[in-house]
């Protein structure tokens, strides 16, 4: 039986991209409820639209990095919906430039989405599942927050400190054996439109529905990490074998990863 069985499941980010493929997929897997949050109204009604043939989808528009936003869509989701039991915090945004061209706006709201904001949410729902003691928190975050790149220098400080934040909160559940799980994504660039113009011939960028796929199967699998690709594994390895000028020369030279962004145009 899948994890997502009767589950209620909460994704952020929910009504485009990945997140609104894995509500799909969680649906598919038979969960009772599954929640959207979003900032676009449109794409929360276009998303409910398209499901409407499973029950029990239920969208609300939230700013994520909002705290009063955050708390108050909380206390509607627990009343309307009940306890969350699979939280996925997806959402995210880019801004693909060099450092020295970022407006301060820039820099905060980076910040505040992707690495602040899933702290915010997941805090008042990890009490409810701390409560009765079971729960999966699953952070998207990025490979990006394993290694840095050009003209993603605020982009790259937001995952790592994602990729931080979340893998020491899986400590502090495991040691406290709370019956709460938590997986942390590190995926490459994905093709949701987010990375339109990035170039990587290399290591081609990711198709979405299998970037899906592979995180809700990290989570029935109750993954500690999931990387994607595989060859991330690698990039990891290089850094811990290589001095910074090697690895610049591999990464940066061979596989040609630093200038992936040059050409970045992101979602018109």
């Amino acid at each position: 039986m899948s994890t997502f069985k009767d589950k209620n499941v909460l994704i952020t980010g929910g009504a485009s991209g990945i997140g609104k493929i894995m509500g799909r997929i969680a649906l598919e897997k038979g969960c009772r409820n599954l929640v959207i949050w979003d900032i676009n109204d449109q794409n929360i009604e276009t998303t409910k639209s398209e499901l409407s043939t499973y029950s029990n989808v239920h969208g609300y528009k939230v700013d994520v990095s909002n705290v009063d936003d955050v708390q108050a869509s909380y206390q509607k989701v627990k009343a309307e919906v009940g306890v969350i039991d699979i939280l996925i915090n997806n959402a995210g945004i880019v801004v693909g430039k060099l450092f020295s061209d970022h407006t301060i706006k820039d820099i905060t709201r980076t910040m505040d989405i992707n690495a602040i904001a899933p702290m915010i949410v997941t805090l008042p729902f990890l009490q409810d599942m701390l409560a009765q003691k079971s729960g999966h928190i699953c952070n998207v975050a990025s490979s990006a927050g394993l290694i840095t790149t050009p003209r993603m220098a605020v982009y790259n400080s937001s995952k790592w400190a994602m990729f931080g934040w979340s893998d020491s909160l899986r400590l502090e559940m495991q040691e406290g054996k709370t019956g709460v799980h938590v997986t942390t994504i590190a995926p490459y660039y994905i093709n949701t439109g987010m990375f339109d113009g990035v170039d990587c011939s290399v290591i081609p960028i990711l198709k979405p529905e299998k970037v899906s796929k592979q995180i809700i199967r990290a989570i029935e699998k109750n993954k500690l990490t999931k990387a994607m690709p595989w060859t991330v594994h690698f990039v990891r390895l290089c850094q811990a074998l290589l001095t910074a000028r090697g690895f610049d020369f591999v990464v940066g030279k061979c596989l040609g990863i630093y200038k992936a962004m040059d050409h970045w145009t992101g979602r018109k």
